[in-house]
């Protein structure tokens, strides 16, 4: 199984009140990823924003800066709004990324958790299911075509233009990212592509049968479900022990979950939440090396993923402390995971 990580490089989002410059997020984001490299993870991913609490609103230039600084570790998207974006353009900055980066490069595609990019460049939210099935067809017919034919309702249409550059890989993996709609899943099985579940709440073994789904509904549409990649992206924290890591996590997630709460009408989080949360039947990750691999390894028996990204640079988690998480989850947590673990990892963006 593989294991990574993934985050979108937040920074308090006032002026006024920020300690850290976007400069030097970002430069800690690289830093980031030198370390998950070095430490022998195999993927980091970054999401794309358009708030003033994330800095990275383009995920392919951070990770492309990244790419010189490591060797083996994956670069993806985490994800890639392909709705309010142009898949061709799309397509051109992830491909350049792969060049870079010698066919490290990944696309994870979804619709948003977030609906700032669609005002920002010019489109309805009414279209919101339709622009990304729209413009994931226009992907992924320039994934396996140097020269395009295309035409759809909300883009204009491409009369065999070729798409440059190519990758450096054959096939430029593509996944899809789902929060839990069951079409979503079902899309991305229809297609032959990687399913990327993210569980940020509840109790993540009510989500297996989506798995189920996916499998199910890739056998019907002609693709072996034993080639297509799986993964679950969850929130978590590595620490020395448990009790520091869930000090060290506590405050910054939750004054996240809280900030975006208010903004989506939830209630507010609470300690008491938050520690049954962590628990063994919770959606958190926190907790010392043993204790985090334990999840891992549970959770995998559970929805047999061949990939596992946590999130742990959530909200103002100081540098340092984030730093030597990332360490323990490569030094530590892996070893032990990988230990236990021997389902081989799927081809990623194989296409059935």
């Amino acid at each position: 199984m593989e294991l990574g990580l993934y985050t979108f490089a937040d920074l308090d989002p006032s002026p006024e009140t920020r300690k850290l410059s976007p400069h030097q997020r970002m430069r800690n984001l690289i830093e980031e990823i030198e370390l998950a490299d070095q430490v022998g993870l195999d993927v980091f991913g970054l999401g794309e924003h358009h708030r003033p609490d994330y800095i990275a609103s383009a995920p392919a230039v951070a990770l492309a800066a990244a790419a010189e600084r490591t060797k083996r570790i994956r670069l993806t998207s985490a994800v890639s709004v392909l709705s309010s974006d142009d898949p061709v353009r799309v397509f051109q900055q992830f491909s350049t990324l792969d060049l870079i980066s010698g066919g490290r490069a990944e696309i994870m595609a979804g619709r948003g958790s977030f609906i700032e990019s669609f005002p920002l460049f010019g489109y309805d939210l009414g279209d919101y299911d339709e622009l990304f099935a729209e413009k994931l067809d226009l992907l992924l017919k320039l994934r396996d075509s140097e020269k395009v034919t295309w035409s759809g309702r909300l883009r204009a249409p491409i009369n065999d233009r070729g798409v440059y550059p190519r990758p450096y890989q054959e096939i430029l993996p593509i996944w899809i990212a789902v929060g839990g709609t069951p079409n979503s899943v079902a899309r991305a099985a229809v297609l032959g592509l990687p399913l990327a579940l993210a569980i940020i709440g509840g109790e993540p073994a009510r989500f297996a049968p989506l798995f189920d789904l996916y499998r199910r509904a890739a056998t019907r549409a002609g693709h072996d479900p034993k080639t297509l990649a799986t993964s679950l992206n969850v929130h978590g924290f590595v620490g020395e022990t448990t009790e520091q890591a869930a000090e060290d996590f506590y405050g910054p997630q939750a004054e996240v979950m809280n900030r975006i709460g208010r903004e989506r009408g939830w209630g507010p989080t609470s300690r008491t939440h938050f520690d049954q949360s962590r628990g063994p039947e919770g959606a958190l990750f926190v907790g010392n090396p043993e204790a985090v691999a334990e999840k891992i390894v549970a959770m995998h028996r559970i929805f047999g993923n061949t990939r596992f990204l946590l999130q742990m640079a959530i909200g103002l988690m100081p540098h340092d402390r984030l730093m030597k998480a990332i360490e323990l989850y490569g030094t530590k947590v892996a070893p032990l995971v990988r230990r236990e673990t021997t389902t081989p990892p799927a081809l990623a963006g194989a296409a059935g």
